[in-house]
């Protein structure tokens, strides 16, 4: 997973992060169960790319994989393969707005 600066600097990371997601053998691995895992790993994050308890995305966050919007897609949406298989990130971007 990649995460906007302003996130890495909030869970004091750098680079690439890593997380396993939820999704036994057989099952999808979903844009939900992403985020959970982004969120128990760095709990500060939490509020942070969707509303607390699991809720909609926060205005001004997209997401991204294999060149794909995947931001107004519903929680329960498959990542692709290559992400769900860890060869290809899933990419947090906050959006620039303004005029």
């Amino acid at each position: 997973m990649i995460l906007p600066g302003h996130l890495r600097s909030l869970a004091k990371v750098t680079g690439e992060v890593r997380v396993e997601a939820a999704g036994g053998p057989g099952e999808p691995v979903t844009i939900g169960a992403v985020l959970d895992a982004i969120e128990q790993r760095f709990p500060v994050l939490r509020g942070a790319i969707r509303d607390y308890g699991a809720g909609p995305r926060r205005p001004f966050v997209r997401f991204f994989a294999c060149e794909q919007d995947l931001s107004h897609d519903p929680p329960t949406t498959e990542v692709p393969g290559p992400v769900a298989e860890g060869r290809e990130p899933f990419l947090v971007v906050g959006s620039i707005s303004g005029g």
